[in-house]
């Protein structure tokens, strides 16, 4: 048993091994044939990619960005040059991940265009989609590339690396002042909080 949790993939086969033995009591793979068990399980799909873009994002914000100035100058290259990048890695492709699920959900449910011209019925989720679009875009053209530079992957003079650096995490709070009203938008639109 102890195998299982020593390694974060054999974690992660024993869950999916989990939810198989679950769905099969459950009798759910005799529904995978519907198109309510597939939108069910594109929505899953895209709870569980939001969970953690926006995990990561929080834990930036609330947690490494707030701790870098109390860890000493020594110890700074483990997050720097271990944590930092692999914790990006996981960030923008599970913003992807959650955006392309998101729509695809959308256009499952029929809702893709209403949604996205903001049209009554479809509004609430259509503002939380446009916020995770511009929060998507800002991941891989502004701060992925600015903390590029400011993680010494791309080599650039010290004044643009802590240009960058400024730059990553500005956006960074916006991303993070965005999310707010983007997962209120996203709970709103069917538990009627709009």
């Amino acid at each position: 048993m102890g195998a299982i949790f020593q390694s974060l993939g054999r974690t992660v086969i024993a869950g999916i091994v989990i939810l198989a033995i679950m769905m099969g009591v459950a009798g759910t793979f005799s529904m995978m044939g519907s198109h309510g068990y597939w939108t069910f399980f594109m929505r899953w799909l895209h709870i569980g990619s939001g969970v953690m873009w926006i995990g990561l994002l929080w834990y930036f914000n609330f947690v490494q960005t707030p701790s870098m100035p109390k860890i000493p100058d020594e110890q700074k290259p483990a997050i720097s040059k271990v944590i930092a990048p692999t914790a990006l890695f996981w960030f923008r492709w599970s913003a992807l991940a959650t955006v392309v699920t998101g729509l695809l959900l959308a256009a499952m449910l029929g809702f893709f265009m209403p949604a996205l011209t903001l049209q009554p019925g479809a509004r609430a989720i259509g503002v939380g989609m446009w916020l995770a679009l511009v929060m998507a875009f800002n991941v891989w053209f502004i701060i992925w590339p600015n903390q590029k530079k400011a993680l010494g992957i791309v080599q650039v003079e010290a004044a643009e690396k802590a240009a960058a650096a400024k730059m990553a995490g500005m956006t960074s709070r916006v991303n993070t002042m965005l999310s707010i009203p983007m997962l209120y938008c996203m709970a709103a639109q069917s538990h009627g909080g709009f």
